[in-house]
């Protein structure tokens, strides 16, 4: 069986981060599968030396000059370069992914008992809980973490998990669309194939470490989400319960202030979950995020109207 490893790079992310990064996806259980680890770098410019760092750690490397399709066309030129190795599956990571050691094994297992899964994945943890923002996102993704499994539509950030080979080769990402993630996610719905959700192992990653960058982040999600509505008719053909979690994704998650009246509930359940006290601060946190997210969702409905994309940029981060 053989198995790609794909991870794209942005001319933002530091050396220091890819190293931490090829470390630590070099470590992982890869049982008897023939295994190509690929790391798609766009160059940061005449003296980018990532492309030489990482082949230094034995990984291969798709250097690109310039930023065609962003994240998406990165992950299609990964795919036309792995054509000739023919994997059976594709695992897509962040440099920031921390996967468990069993994340891949424990993948495709999923996949290979599951005919009509295209992705399998699991929930997400944050592991730079350092400061308020960062602590305000860990926490909601214990929420989220929730609705991902009670939701008929699972849709994994970034496509991070294993993904079949075959589907992917076939369908690729669309390089216009802000939320490449989400929009394949939406059409392999529609086609009636599923995402299965692992709960044998965990993946970790790294949250916005300031207001800004999580406006920024959040902005994209959004303007991407209302890009969406173009698949409406598609998603006719899928299953009731997932048109109902889609429709959902893409009006509640636009009215967040409506939630703020419920987080007087929110320090219970933090010191329920955390055992500490410090951690009821959070509250003002998810206070703070709720209206930052109605300021976020405004804006890209302001430039999703006028026709406008949203810039991709540079985002803060631990070296782990």
């Amino acid at each position: 069986m053989r198995v790609a490893v794909v991870v794209p790079v942005s001319p933002f992310e530091s050396e220091e981060i890819l190293v931490r990064s090829a470390e630590h996806l070099k470590s992982l259980e890869y049982d008897n599968f023939e295994v190509k680890i690929l790391y798609v770098i766009d160059r940061a410019g005449k003296n980018d030396r990532r492309k030489e760092t990482v082949e230094k750690l034995g990984i291969e490397v798709l250097l690109r000059d310039g930023r065609r399709g962003k994240r998406a066309g990165a992950i299609n030129d990964a795919l036309n370069y792995l054509e000739k190795f023919k994997p059976d599956y594709i695992a897509i990571f962040d440099v920031d992914s921390r996967p468990e050691r069993n994340f891949i094994t424990e993948c495709v297992r999923a996949l290979e008992g599951c005919e009509d899964c295209y992705i399998a994945s699991s929930k997400r943890y944050i592991n730079n809980g350092i400061n308020l923002v960062s602590e305000t996102v860990e926490a909601e993704y214990y929420l989220l973490n929730f609705l991902l499994e009670k939701s008929s539509f699972k849709q994994f950030n970034g496509m991070i998990g294993v993904l079949r080979a075959e589907w992917l080769m076939k369908e690729r990402l669309h390089e216009w669309a802000t939320a490449e993630d989400a929009d394949y996610a939406t059409r392999m719905h529609a086609k009636g194939c599923k995402a299965a959700l692992v709960k044998t192992t965990r993946i970790y990653e790294q949250a916005p470490l300031t207001w800004t960058d999580l406006y920024n982040q959040r902005k994209r999600w959004y303007h991407g989400g209302l890009q969406l509505w173009r698949y409406r008719k598609i998603m006719r053909n899928a299953h009731w319960k997932v048109r109902v979690s889609w429709y959902m994704a893409l009006t509640l998650t636009f009215v967040p202030v409506l939630y703020i009246p419920l987080l007087i509930l929110a320090p219970i359940f933090l010191l329920y979950h955390y055992r500490k006290i410090s951690k009821i601060r959070v509250t003002i946190g998810l206070m703070a995020h709720a209206v930052l997210l109605q300021i976020a969702s405004i804006s890209a409905l302001i430039s999703f109207i006028r026709g406008r994309d949203v810039e991709w940029g540079a985002m803060e981060r631990v070296v782990d």
